[in-house]
C-alpha cells in the first residue's frame, strides 16, 4: 500500500472514489492508491476467477474480481479483493451500488511486498465479516496457497503446496487443482 493521506470521512472517500480514475482502499479514516498488478498476479485472477466461475455457474453463486468493492462494516474499510464469491442475495453498501458486503469467499494473490497486509491487516478485517467461510492467499511466484476456513469461532489454516496439490473449498464444496491456478504462470521455484 501506498502512504496514507489525511483524514477523510466514508462518504468522502466514496465521493472521491467514483470521480477518480484510479481504485483506493480505504481503512479506518485514511485512503490508500493501489499498486499496479503484475503479469503473474493478473493471469492468476483470471485462472481463479475463471476456474470458480465454471463451478458455480449452476449454483446461487456470483464470482467477481477486483472492479467490485467489498464494504467491511465493523472495520469501517472499502477494499477491492482479488476475487471474490457471493452465494444467495447479494448485500449491496446502500451508499455505492457497485460495493458488496457479504462475500462467502475471498481471494487475495500476493507477492513480496503484499504478503504482509493480506496475512495480517486484511484477513484481521475479514474476519469481521459474517458471511464468510473462506480465505485464499496464493503466493504469485510459486505454487502456494493459503487457506483459511471458518469452523465455529475458529479459523484453521490449511497449506496447499505443489503444482499437483489441490484446494478444497469446504463451504463452496468444490476442488480446484493447482495446475488451473497456474496456468499460464511463470513460476519462480517449481520445487514447490
Amino acid at each position: 500500500m501506498i502512504s496514507p493521506k489525511k483524514f477523510i470521512t466514508p462518504e468522502e472517500y466514496l465521493a472521491l472514489e467514483q470521480e477518480s480514475r484510479d481504485k483506493h482502499e480505504y481503512w479506518n479514516g485514511e485512503s490508500y492508491m493501489m499498486a499496479g498488478a503484475s503479469i503473474n498476479h493478473n493471469q492468476i485472477v483470471n485462472n481463479t476467477f475463471k476456474s470458480l466461475d465454471r463451478r458455480l455457474e449452476r449454483r446461487p453463486c456470483r464470482v467477481f474480481t477486483s472492479d467490485v468493492r467489498l464494504h467491511i462494516e465493523k472495520g469501517n474499510a472499502y477494499v477491492y479483493p482479488d476475487v471474490m464469491v457471493v452465494c444467495g442475495k447479494i448485500e449491496i453498501d446502500t451508499r455505492q451500488k457497485d460495493t458488496v458486503m457479504n462475500p462467502t469467499l475471498i481471494v487475495e494473490i500476493w507477492s513480496d511486498s503484499t504478503q504482509g497486509d493480506d496475512q495480517e491487516k486484511k484477513f484481521k478485517w475479514y474476519r469481521q465479516i459474517p458471511s464468510l467461510q473462506d480465505y485464499v492467499m496464493i503466493d504469485q511466484s510459486q505454487p502456494y496457497v493459503e487457506y483459511y476456513r471458518r469452523e465455529g469461532r475458529f479459523w484453521v489454516l490449511e497449506t496447499i503446496e505443489g503444482i499437483d496439490a489441490v484446494l478444497k473449498l469446504n463451504s463452496l464444496e468444490l476442488e480446484i487443482p493447482l495446475t488451473e491456478i497456474y496456468e499460464k504462470v511463470e513460476l519462480v521455484n517449481t520445487n514447490a
